[in-house]
C-alpha cells in the first residue's frame, strides 16, 4: 500500500467485506470509484495487477478509488456465490464507501460483469444512483450474462479488451457489443492481463476519464 491507503472493513450479506480505499495525493477527491476483481475461483482479488492498473488511473484522475474482494476472497466472509452473491457485495461496497457524491464503477473480467449487472440495477432502481463513469475491462461476455449498457450511458462508458484475450474471446464481447452499437477499445496483440501493457492500459483509462462526459 502507499501512504494514500486506508483498509476499510465494511458489512455485507456474507459478513465482512474486505476493501482498500486509495486517494488522491493533492486534491479534493472528484468522487469516488468502486473497482470489482475478476473471477474469485481463479486467483482474482482486489491485488490484480489490472485492478490494480484502474485504480491508479481513477487515482490520477482525481478520484478516490475503492478496491474490494468479493465474498470468500482474502478476509471477506462467505463463499463465492456466481455472481449473485457477488452483486450483493458490490451494492453493499457502493452504499457504504461510497453514499453520496459522484460514483465511478469499474471492473477487471468477472468484476466487469458484476459492475454491468450493478450498474443497470442502479439506474433502474426505484431511487436511481446514476454513476458518472463505467470501465469494463476483460469483460467476461463469453461465461456470463451481461446486462446491457443503456443508451444514455454510451458516452461515459469504456470498454477495453485485448486483440488476443484467451480467456474472453474478443468476438465474444463484439457481440454483446454490436446490438448496442456501443464502442470498443482494442488493445492490438494483448492478451486477457494486458501483459507488458498495463501503462497503455492506464493511459487510455486516465485519457476517457479526463474527456469523458459528466451529467448536467
Amino acid at each position: 500500500m502507499n501512504a494514500k491507503t486506508e483498509a476499510l472493513q465494511l458489512q455485507g450479506a456474507a459478513g465482512l467485506i474486505e476493501a482498500l480505499l486509495d486517494r488522491p495525493a493533492d486534491t479534493p477527491p472528484k468522487g469516488t470509484a468502486v473497482i470489482s476483481h475478476p473471477h474469485p475461483l481463479f486467483g482474482g482479488t482486489m491485488q490484480n495487477k489490472v485492478v490494480q492498473t484502474l485504480a491508479r488511473a481513477f487515482v490520477l484522475a482525481g478520484w478516490n478509488a475503492v478496491r474490494y474482494n468479493f465474498r470468500g476472497v482474502g478476509a471477506s466472509a462467505g463463499t463465492h456465490d456466481d455472481g449473485r452473491g457477488e452483486l450483493e457485495d458490490l451494492l453493499q461496497v457502493i452504499q457504504q464507501a461510497a453514499p453520496q457524491g459522484p460514483l465511478a464503477l469499474a471492473g477487471f473480467s468477472f468484476g466487469a460483469f458484476v459492475t454491468a449487472n450493478a450498474m443497470a440495477r442502479l439506474t433502474t432502481a426505484a431511487t436511481p444512483r446514476v454513476p458518472e463513469q463505467l470501465v469494463l475491462v476483460g469483460t467476461a461476455t463469453s461465461r456470463f450474462t451481461v446486462d446491457p449498457v443503456a443508451p444514455d450511458w454510451h458516452a461515459r462508458t469504456l470498454v477495453v479488451h485485448g486483440e488476443e484475450d484467451d480467456v474472453v474471446p474478443l468476438a465474444s464481447v463484439m457481440d454483446w457489443a454490436r446490438p448496442q452499437s456501443l464502442p470498443v477499445t482494442v488493445v492490438p496483440g494483448v492478451g486477457h492481463f494486458f501483459h507488458g501493457q498495463l501503462p497503455l492500459l492506464r493511459q487510455i483509462v486516465l485519457r476517457h476519464l479526463q474527456s469523458a462526459p459528466v451529467p448536467s
